[in-house]
């Protein structure tokens, strides 16, 4: 006899693969714990710098049925996103993360799950639901953990068995009743590799990040004009985000290219000069990081990122 319940489990897990993303695992909809325990200290240190926005409501973040009334059951899913490309050996090229290459990845998802919830509801035709793509106030990482999709690094990023961690995750609230996958083993080990080859000393601790000192988010999230204690960190030329800590993780080398060509590099991702971007004009810049991630910290934050870049190669006396 069919199991109705495993018959849709699997019907929508099929839809998600079918929609190009690499993954697909189910978590009862419960609150969070002990992960919503350490999202409240990690707040209380501070160690989410400037974003106030974080400690809004912190207890509706780490659980669902705060934000659907009524779900039962957590979808989350993963797009690969890695390209084999790399950055010249050159310290004067001006670093940009993988995931900034090619195009907005929220772009690129959101069509895509928004499919996947309408399939949700076509197979649960009473079924409500609440998609994200890296938006919403919900926990993607713990939920992508719950659901079996991978495990929490040490760096703070999940990975994956057979992907890594060039992985995008996006997640779904619904009020459906499904099965719920097992999470599996955290298989870091012993290895400390990303801790020991952080520049700036931004993982004081296995599975903590401290965003004051991390480079994505200096680089990124962090307005205005200057970055405050920037004298005793050294980028290693990273102007937008920052790939260290994955580039060193011996689970990425089981990656494999990504076949969505959105996210390919564009010309120039990869060897721009930082002197470049220094004397980038407006124009070019909303020309070349039209619907880019790189977009995000506009014109006036990529050419203070430069600034900053060329005075931490002059005083730690890089060419």
């Amino acid at each position: 006899m069919v199991n109705p319940v495993a018959s849709v489990t699997a019907r929508i897990k099929s839809a998600a693969r079918e929609l190009g993303f690499a993954h697909a695992g189910i978590a009862r909809a419960e609150a969070l714990e002990p992960e919503g325990m350490r999202l409240l200290e990690w707040l209380r240190s501070g160690r989410h710098a400037g974003m106030a926005y974080m400690e809004r409501d912190p207890r509706r973040r780490s659980d669902p049925r705060e934000v659907l009334p009524g779900a039962r059951s957590v979808i989350s899913v993963s797009a690969n996103y890695y390209t084999p490309q790399i950055h010249p050996e050159d310290a004067a090229i001006a670093r940009i993360s993988r995931y900034a290459w090619g195009d907005d990845y929220h772009d690129v998802l959101l069509p895509r799950l928004r499919a996947l919830e309408e399939r949700v509801k076509e197979l649960v035709p009473d079924a409500e639901t609440r998609g994200y793509v890296d938006t919403g106030p919900v926990m993607d990482k713990a939920w992508a953990v719950r659901a079996g999709i991978g495990w929490l690094g040490k760096h703070g990023n999940v990975i994956t068995r057979d992907r890594g961690s060039w992985v995008f995750l996006a997640t779904i609230l619904t009020t459906a009743a499904l099965e719920y996958d097992v999470p599996i083993a955290d298989f870091c080990g012993s290895c400390t590799r990303c801790i020991d080859a952080c520049p700036t000393a931004a993982i004081p601790e296995p599975y903590v990040v401290d965003a004051n000192r991390c480079i994505p988010y200096l680089t990124i999230e962090l307005k205005g004009d200057d970055i405050p204690g920037v004298e005793d960190m050294d980028f290693k030329s990273w102007i937008f985000g920052c790939d260290i800590c994955q580039d060193v993780c011996p689970w990425n080398s089981f990656a494999v290219p990504s076949g969505e060509t959105a996210f390919a590099p564009r010309p120039r991702s990869l060897d721009t000069r930082i002197e470049d971007v220094l004397v980038m004009g407006g124009e070019e810049f909303r020309e070349r990081f039209r619907k880019s991630p790189v977009a995000r910290t506009k014109h006036s934050g990529l050419r203070r990122n430069a600034r900053i870049l060329l005075r931490q190669r002059e005083s730690h006396g890089s060419t």
